[in-house]
């Protein structure tokens, strides 16, 4: 019997669009995830990583609407229940983090505290 994890992520509808149009881009190198993790530094302690990247050894796999998207073990106790999402919007463009764990973040909304 094979038992099926649930992913700590939510890629909103947006956000699945846009990674979909980025690996359809000319020159994109076949054989890649999205990698979605934290790293430290940043303005409040930690930053979000949001790339695409080979998959390594420490990493799980999820499917998250269709995409495949990895993950370092360790880092899913900093991301569970995290939101990702995109904005094409004319003030404000790029990928937003809403993340329920982070007891604070900087302004820009690329890094955090828990």
């Amino acid at each position: 019997m094979e038992t099926m994890v649930s992913a700590p992520v939510v890629l909103t509808a947006n956000t699945v669009k846009e990674v979909k149009r980025l690996m359809n881009e000319p020159g994109f190198e076949q054989g890649q995830y999205l990698r979605v993790g934290v790293k430290g530094g940043g303005c409040s302690g930690m930053s979000y990583v949001l790339g695409f990247d080979k998959i390594e050894a420490d990493d799980d796999i999820y499917n998250i609407e269709g995409l495949e998207v990895i993950m370092k073990k360790s880092h899913g106790i900093y991301l569970i229940g995290m939101e990702v999402d995109y904005s094409d919007g004319l003030n404000a463009r790029g990928f937003v983090f809403k993340n329920p764990n982070a007891t604070s973040t900087c302004g820009c909304g690329s890094s955090f505290a828990v």
